[in-house]
């Protein structure tokens, strides 16, 4: 059985920067892009993660598998300007290597990421979803996730419009699914 890790990252090794921009690389040839439809140049996407570890209402998790980073989430907390929704944090960028799935990482690492919203005392997390991911569709709605919304141009993939959906969750109504394996 492969060992397997959920981290919470506050900075970047050199090989672990590498690792998480092969399997973001990876996430979207399959499909499973966050906002790319085609991988970035490296130095595009070595920037991004770096520049994901400066802000500080981001939150990144990392998921390893037999010690290579094989994806990750990220918390987005609200804006501090904006107190109507200070209450409402966000999941984004999460994925999977393809190579990396079937160990349960994408659920753990949904988890690690609610666990920290509700840490921070956030009330509801939200996010949204190609309507193309059905895994991850399954997932969120597995964990408790309730869908409010549809938005049928969400994304343009090679000059194709597909529609996203958004998603919710209640924190503050805990269900047996919310519980960490351990």
């Amino acid at each position: 059985m492969a060992d397997s890790a959920i981290e919470r990252v506050e900075a970047l090794k050199t090989g672990d920067l590498h690792d998480l921009c092969d399997a973001a690389d990876d996430a979207i040839k399959a499909g499973g892009g966050f906002g790319w439809v085609e991988p970035p140049p490296r130095d595009v996407m070595e920037r991004y993660w770096k520049g994901v570890l400066v802000v500080p209402e981001r939150i990144l998790f990392v998921a390893r598998l037999d010690g290579v980073i094989a994806g990750s989430a990220q918390l987005v907390k609200p804006p501090r300007n904006n107190e109507a929704q200070a209450h409402a944090a966000s999941l984004t960028t999460a994925f999977v290597a393809p190579w990396a799935r079937g160990h349960g990482l994408a659920r753990r690492l949904t988890q690690a990421v609610e666990s920290e919203a509700r840490a921070c005392g956030f009330r509801t997390l939200n996010l949204d979803v190609r309507a193309t991911q059905e895994a991850a569709i399954a997932l969120y709605e597995t964990l408790g996730f309730k869908r409010w919304g549809t938005h049928p141009f969400y994304a343009l993939v090679k000059g194709a419009p597909l529609a996203g959906h958004y998603y919710s969750k209640d924190l503050d109504q805990a269900t047996p699914q919310d519980e960490t394996p351990r």
